[in-house]
């Protein structure tokens, strides 16, 4: 039978991300696997030059990465009081490449994430994360809708 030591949950913080940790932690339970709460900073788009000064970019920078650990500090402290079989990771690029790369590097046995995330122009723009992520990974992934 195969392992499932490592489950890879990917989360936006969304409601939908909410919905599809449910899945995550209780796949986690059920197999004693280690699970990893990831999240992906979505690069900003570089306005040096253009509307932003240098300076103010950064500490915009150092702003988003700042709440990002906040928001992950308070996700895993309401969602993990249970479970301590787990890490938190946060990381800056694309979402799909990243959670992608993750899984990879780690050989994680399956991922986990939420379906609903960006909708309209953006979806039609830029594709579903949870779309590229089940088109190109090496392992299962167990995505989730809100009902």
């Amino acid at each position: 039978m195969r392992s499932f030591d490592k489950i890879l949950f990917a989360t936006d913080f969304s409601e939908s991300s909410e919905h599809a940790f449910e899945y995550a932690l209780a796949l986690a339970q059920k197999f004693g696997s280690r699970l990893t709460v990831l999240h992906v900073i979505n690069e900003p788009v570089d306005l040096r030059g253009f509307y932003v000064p240098h300076v103010s970019f950064e500490n915009l920078e150092k702003e988003i990465e700042e709440g990002a650990q906040q928001m992950m500090e308070k996700f895993c402290k309401s969602h993990m009081a249970e479970f301590a079989n787990y890490d938190s990771v946060i990381v800056t690029g694309i979402p799909f490449e990243e959670i992608l790369k993750y899984s990879e590097t780690h050989q994680v046995a399956f991922i986990v994430l939420g379906t609903q995330g960006r909708s309209g122009i953006d979806h039609l723009l830029f594709g579903s994360t949870a779309e590229r992520v089940v088109r190109k990974a090496l392992c299962p992934v167990v995505t989730v809708r809100l009902p």
